[in-house]
């Protein structure tokens, strides 16, 4: 039997789980169908005798529940063919989008094509549904709406459907029943409807414990130890498994799974494995090679049933040096080789051959071992006077922009400076972080992929861009937390990279302060005798760690002033300049040092040997 759907008639069928089975007089056998078919059938119904129980499909437009039932037939004339492709047509019952019944007559399901059944017959009846409704949602609903209780056997999803087993045509009736009265978040009605079914896949393919041993005893025969070498090509078609009418089929989990126990067993320390020719569609089965099968470096997966590349993701653990994968569908969806490599390696970094073809060496870090990345050695000058003329400038930037009036860095761009803001890629809802205030005007090339919102968020002109950043939120930047690399410098142009930590300054009620992070670029040129005008200038702004957190702000911002505090004794202005001259800190840091341990001259200059020696006074406190 077959339903119609908002016009269309859907006949399924599962080449990989159902047997084909010839109708005979007086013994009848329901298939299930898991294909659409677009085309329209007019006319009345055109079933015949009630037949052994309904199909039953949950769904919207795009969403359906198929139920079936069949007649177990154990007449050795019936012999299961695993990839036989069963057909037949026929259908009623017509719905439209939102789950009103059309006008279509009949509805619900038919009976079979021959054979008896009443509505307590016992049998099976196969369940799929939208893909979109979570499952506990779904179970939920139907078992508070259902007459009685059900079992659903096998969840599992199909492209676009999911399905589950019932295996008695009562409960199917029942669940047939609760038609049109689930209304999913969308407003539309749940249909169910109800068609004959096989068995689920899993009782048909179960190897009975008597054909392990055969089993075992062909994988030793297509063994090469000398090689470390398994061909399972083809093996439903193994004469010695055929000739004692063992099916062994590689795309059924059960099947699967047994061969992949009898390698862990018995040669854990498998380099190559070929699967060829075994019409495997999906790689889910495959996943336990990664554990199981850890020395595998030559995997063929040639002339199978492949769709999809994101297959592949579920073998990523495994360290290929060489795969085939030639002759699935999957190949076909690659507009060009180099794309083709580019999705293979992104999964296997390793890969050196790819069907059969060498492909260049891979670029990358081969780490056996968890490895711990180095601290950082802080800032990088090129010289000591590149290094006073970036530290001024950063000291007199940074001192505009947290005063709360940014306008003054005007002076500090060029007439056609460029700018940007980045925060770090994510998927998650960006209202809920602390970035969300820079997140829309986030200009990260890998989210956005329109090149006219590309344009938009760059900042052009230095009008532009100081009236942007005045936009930004009040912050306070921790001087003393920056690091400077330079990047370029020749005797036009000076490039450098300064990151550190800064925290947002509340305002009102509603603002809170946020430390964060960040790291901005900038590449400048001369300007009068010992400044610096930025032509082009990037920032980047991230949550700051627990550990940056930590070590923020724990030494207080110096206090730009030409000249010490004018409280000291003559006696401490005279140790402040000699701790200055040896130490060589401004008179700033050198007072600060002197203070905090009370005017020890000697025990102040412990101090700051140690904590030089430990690179944790800033470069800021020698600028003079």
């Amino acid at each position: 039997p077959n339903m119609a759907d908002g016009g269309r008639y859907y006949n399924e069928h599962d080449d990989r789980t159902m047997p084909q089975f010839r109708n005979r007089k007086g013994k009848g056998m329901g298939r299930s169908f898991d294909r659409p078919r677009r085309d329209r059938q007019r006319g009345g119904h055109s079933g015949n005798v009630g037949g052994p129980g309904p199909r039953m499909r949950l769904g919207d437009a795009d969403a359906d529940i198929v139920m079936s039932d069949n007649s177990q037939d154990s007449s050795s004339q019936h012999r299961f063919k695993p990839y036989g492709r069963p057909f037949r047509k026929g259908g009623n019952g017509r719905f439209d989008r939102d789950g009103r019944q059309g006008k279509g007559k009949g509805g619900g399901f038919r009976g079979g094509n021959s054979g008896g059944g009443g509505k307590n017959q016992t049998g099976w009846y196969k369940i799929p549904h939208g893909k979109k409704y979570d499952k506990k949602w779904l179970l939920g609903a139907l078992q508070n709406i259902c007459s009685v209780p059900f079992k659903p056997v096998q969840y599992h999803i199909d492209h676009s459907r999911a399905h589950f087993y019932i295996d008695d045509s009562a409960t199917a009736n029942a669940l047939h029943k609760c038609t049109h009265k689930i209304t999913d978040r969308d407003g539309y009605k749940v249909e169910v409807h109800v068609n004959p079914s096989a068995p689920p896949s899993y009782l048909l393919s179960e190897l009975k414990p008597e054909h392990l041993e055969p089993l075992k005893q062909c994988m030793s025969k297509r063994f090469d130890g000398s090689q470390q070498a398994l061909d399972l090509n083809n093996i439903r078609t193994d004469p010695d498994l055929v000739s004692q009418n063992i099916e062994v089929i590689l795309n059924r989990k059960t099947n699967m799974e047994a061969v992949i126990k009898i390698i862990e067993e018995n040669i854990p320390e498998l380099t190559s494995l070929n699967l060829s020719n075994n019409r495997i569609h999906k790689l889910d089965d495959l996943a336990e090679l990664v554990t199981k099968v850890p020395h595998l470096k030559t995997l063929n997966l040639s002339n199978n049933e492949l769709k999809s590349d994101r297959e592949l993701d579920k073998l990523k653990g495994l360290k290929l040096v060489e795969l085939w994968l030639n002759r699935n569908p999957l190949c076909d969806l690659f507009k060009d080789q180099a794309v083709y490599i580019s999705a293979v390696r992104e999964r296997f970094p390793r890969l050196l051959k790819l069907d059969g073809q060498d492909l260049p060496p891979p670029i990358g870090f081969d780490v056996e071992t968890p490895t711990t990345i180095p601290p950082c050695k802080g800032s990088c000058f090129c010289s000591d006077d590149i290094k006073a003329l970036i530290l001024r400038f950063l000291q007199q930037y940074y001192s505009v922009y947290d005063s709360g009036d940014r306008q003054p860095l005007l002076d500090a761009y060029h007439d056609g400076a460029s700018f940007s803001l980045t925060t770090p890629y994510s998927t998650q809802n960006p209202s809920r972080s602390s970035l969300g205030e820079y997140h829309k005007d986030s200009r990260n090339l890998k989210r956005l992929k329109d090149s006219t919102i590309r344009y938009r968020l760059l900042k052009h002109t230095r009008l532009n861009v100081v009236a942007f950043l005045n936009e930004l939120p009040k912050t306070q930047h921790d001087i003393a937390s920056f690091t400077v690399d330079v990047n370029t410098y020749t005797h036009t142009l000076l490039a450098f990279t300064v990151s550190g930590i800064f925290k947002e300054v509340a305002v009102d009620a509603k603002s809170r302060e946020s430390t964060m992070a960040f790291s901005r670029v900038f590449i400048t040129v001369p300007a009068g005798n010992t400044g610096l005008c930025i032509v082009n200038d990037q920032l980047f702004i991230r949550m700051a760690t627990t550990e940056e957190i930590r070590r923020a702000f724990v030494a207080p911002a110096p206090t730009p002033s030409s000249s010490p505090v004018p409280t000291l004794t003559a006696s401490q202005q005279d140790m402040l300049t000699a701790f200055s001259q040896k130490s060589g800190m401004n008179l700033e840091w050198s007072q600060k040092c002197l203070q905090d341990n009370a005017w020890d001259f000697n025990a102040a200059a412990q101090v700051f040997t140690q904590l030089k020696m430990e690179g944790k006074i800033p470069d800021v406190a020698f600028i003079k």
